[in-house]
């Protein structure tokens, strides 16, 4: 196979670097200006190496994994430095001989699957196009290739998942597929950028073990961008902390987890979930009452549910990837209407579909959505995108407008000089947080929140969800938390309801779900969190082929 001979020339000088970064510097155009954002790195990787970027939200580590495979986004340059891959120097490279290049020897795994995908094309259609495109196995290798790729990232149904579109996938499923296709060249170099942020704790472990033996068995090297320092450290062969653009410190995994000598390093080791003390609450705002819901009538992705929301209270909501989670928070903002069953509110059935319901009702129960890069408009500013739902729903225009703009800036941590800037001068973290403003904005009774800090590091993590918890003492707003994150559960909720293939499995206190004796579902999800061990995911799927 052709993708064999390009793997075997590629490799001829075992041991020596495959990427080498030096000096680099990379500005961002913005008021009429270049700002820096990456101000003189070193990077070094070997064939087989994995190498870990940490850091907060805008530390400027995606931006060095682009530039590894000698790419800048729009707005921004490169105005220093070299980018050396395999010998050959990318900051001067022909976009022809970039193109050659990417999807073929370097691919990308980006954090947002659901803004990587064309919504018109099959799943399939996408996944083989690189390695039918650059060559390296003709239609019906890849699709055979892509269906294995698929077997091994653990999707459902692997030899049928490539027929659906992707709205028709979970946000895990559809992350794990973007991750197969970034892998169907066998590239030399991989870029994962927060690859694992929209999976479960269950997902998540066979995804790590998948992408690990990728790595492993086709000696390929990978930088492995994420705010999750207990997934680093299943992956990283070495990490590199920045912050601000620059360098904090480096080191072999182990050792950096033992012993960080830099005081910003040993501040992200030891930021630590809050512990909120749960309440029971009687006065239930929303009640969900038997719901069956499915898409287009096909699939039945809820079963018989049935859920109370207590008034000024959060419920956290979890469970794996296709669970009913995200459906669940639909049919209840009349996304999805349900096939059967009622949901009420304020004691009151709430219209099933979302054009049904008056404009009062529309404001007071608002969402927050998983992934900020699709739920923001590109071509809106920050003024747009937090003014709009004030003026709709509360009536504010002018400078009215714009003051309550800035408030809700400064309660989401950001400054005024964001009003004007479009969502793709921002972070991920930054983006997360301008869609919190949106939806707090409308002054809500009840918010439901999907994967509202996924997306976030861990510093920035805590503060949200500090300013969630404080706008609730303040407010008496209402949660509904859909998290597949078990620390976070943790940390924010007076209830839990778990979830596994559309039923609810267990609800109660968190008191009550998060200490044993579990249901097996339950104590699946809570034994595959991941620990900041480097032995941690070998040793638990020791444990479980075992049992």
């Amino acid at each position: 196979m052709k993708s064999n001979e390009k793997r075997s020339d590629a490799k001829r000088v075992k041991g020596a670097p495959l990427v080498e970064i030096k000096g680099l510097k990379i500005e961002g155009f913005s008021d009429d200006k270049w700002h820096p954002i990456i101000k003189g790195l070193d990077l070094t990787l070997k064939r087989g190496e994995v190498v870990g970027l940490i850091g907060e939200s805008g530390a400027g580590k995606s931006t060095l994994g682009l530039a590894a495979m000698g790419y800048t986004k729009p707005g921004c340059r490169i105005s220093a430095g070299t980018v050396n891959f395999d010998g050959k120097e990318l900051t001067t490279a022909s976009q022809e001989e970039l193109r050659k290049l990417w999807g073929s020897r370097i691919s990308y795994v980006a954090q947002s699957a659901s803004a990587s995908f064309n919504p018109a094309h099959k799943l399939m259609e996408q996944v083989v196009e690189s390695a039918c495109n650059h060559g390296v196995m003709d239609r019906a290798a890849a699709e055979a290739d892509a269906k294995d790729l698929f077997k091994r990232l653990q999707l459902p149904n692997p030899d049928t998942i490539g027929g659906r579109f992707p709205h028709q996938v979970s946000g895990g499923q559809l992350q794990r597929a973007m991750t197969a296709m970034a892998m169907s060249c066998r590239p030399d170099l991989i870029i994962f950028d927060e690859p694992t942020t929209a999976l479960d704790v269950t997902t998540q472990v066979e995804v790590l073990a998948a992408m690990r033996r990728i790595v492993e068995e086709f000696d390929t090297a990978a930088i492995y961008i994420t705010h999750d320092l207990a997934v680093v450290a299943q992956m990283a062969h070495r990490i590199m902390v920045l912050r601000y653009g620059n360098l904090v410190e480096e080191a072999e995994t182990r050792a950096m987890l033992k012993q960080p000598t830099q005081d910003y390093t040993k501040t992200l080791w030891a930021v630590r979930k809050l512990q909120k003390e749960e309440s029971k609450g009687d006065d239930v705002v929303i009640s969900v009452n038997n719901v069956d819901g499915s898409y287009s009538g096909l699939v039945k992705v809820l079963d018989n549910v049935t859920v109370r929301i207590p008034r000024g209270k959060t419920v956290a909501v979890v469970g794996e990837s296709g669970s009913g989670k995200s459906t669940l928070a639909r049919a209840i903002t009349g996304l999805l209407p349900p096939s059967r069953g009622r949901i009420s509110f304020n004691g009151k059935d709430l219209p099933a579909k979302l054009a049904d319901r008056d404009r009062d009702t529309l404001r007071r129960i608002q969402m927050i959505y998983q992934s900020a890069d699709t739920a923001l408009n590109p071509r809106q500013t920050v003024r747009d995108i937090i003014g709009r739902p004030t003026e709709f729903y509360l009536g504010l225009k002018g400078a009215a407008k714009d003051r309550r703009v800035v408030e809700l800036l400064e309660a989401i941590e950001l400054d005024e000089s964001f009003i004007d800037r479009y969502p793709g001068e921002m972070s991920g973290g930054q983006k997360q947080r301008i869609s919190i403003a949106r939806a707090l904005a409308a002054e809500p009774e009840v918010i439901i929140c999907d994967e509202v800090t996924s997306a976030l590091d861990q510093i920035v993590q805590e503060e949200i969800l500090k300013l969630l918890m404080r706008l609730q003492e303040q407010t008496k707003v209402t949660y509904l938390f859909i998290t597949h994150d078990i620390a976070t559960v943790r940390a924010i909720s007076d209830e839990i309801v778990v979830m596994h293939k559309g039923k609810v499995v267990q609800q109660g206190l968190k008191s009550e779900v998060l200490n044993p004796p579990y249901p097996a579902y339950t104590e699946l999800l809570l034994s595959s969190v991941p620990q900041m061990d480097p032995d941690w995911l070998t040793n638990l799927l020791k444990k479980r082929a075992a049992a």
